[in-house]
């Protein structure tokens, strides 16, 4: 891969640990960028918000680990089944990124009822596009429905050797089915279907309860100074 600009923003308050400052590193704003460029800079640890593609460049901070997995070697543990037994009603529908008003409505309760102190639980519908789309990145909306009502929606890229999980979200009301999980599943058998060599997971970080859940699914790698390791559950 060419060597590519990058500009540092400025520190901020870490999402994740109260107590730190978090630091991203973003590709240059006037980098050409298309999928299969993206596809390289994945691997390389790099994630998409938008259109902007960065990676965390946090001083004295390594805990934001990119991940990914081989669908073809995954194993569902015995609650991963539960859920996708459970969800078996479920029909999943591929559809484009452009925007929907149900989809933002959808969009809207999750955020005020996962995350409703934070940024995005007041996202108005320019902020949802343009945080889960992209104008040149070749992506997918899943919509999860049950009795013909839309329950969940999950955002995948695809490449043409692999796909990420970029984000999901779904009915309050319907946690108890534990879509989130359901949602990694269906995208990980998606995956399976499409001979992918990889399915990204986003950024796992150990020390952080919502975002090391990722080690339950097996068997994961993690970029570790800048090297592809096993990330063993009991690591969590």
């Amino acid at each position: 891969m060419t060597s590519i600009p990058l500009i540092l923003d400025e520190p901020h308050d870490c999402g994740y640990f109260s107590n730190r400052n978090a630091q991203f590193a973003y590709i240059y704003p006037e980098e050409i960028l298309d999928t299969e460029l993206y596809a390289q800079l994945i691997e390389h640890g790099f994630r998409r918000s938008g259109d902007h593609v960065y990676r965390p460049q946090c001083e004295g901070c390594q805990q934001c680990v990119q991940t990914r997995l081989a669908p073809h070697a995954f194993k569902a543990s015995r609650q991963q089944r539960r859920v996708w037994k459970k969800n078996a009603d479920i029909k999943a529908t591929i559809c484009s990124t452009e925007f929907k008003q149900q989809h933002f409505e959808l969009y809207q309760r999750y955020q005020q009822h996962r995350h409703s102190e934070g940024s995005m639980a007041n996202s108005n519908e320019k902020d949802y596009i343009q945080f889960l789309s992209s104008v040149w990145c070749n992506s997918i909306f899943i919509e999860f429905s049950l009795d013909n009502e839309i329950i969940g929606v999950a955002v995948m890229d695809i490449f043409n050797t692999a796909a990420s999980a970029v984000y999901t979200f779904f009915e309050p009301s319907f946690a108890s089915r534990s879509l989130g999980v359901y949602a990694v599943l269906w995208q990980i058998e998606y995956a399976k279907t499409q001979q992918f060599d990889w399915l990204y997971l986003g950024y796992w970080i150990e020390n952080c309860q919502k975002m090391a859940y990722k080690t339950n699914y097996q068997p994961l790698h993690g970029l570790i100074n800048e090297q592809w390791q096993c990330l063993e559950k009991s690591s969590v």
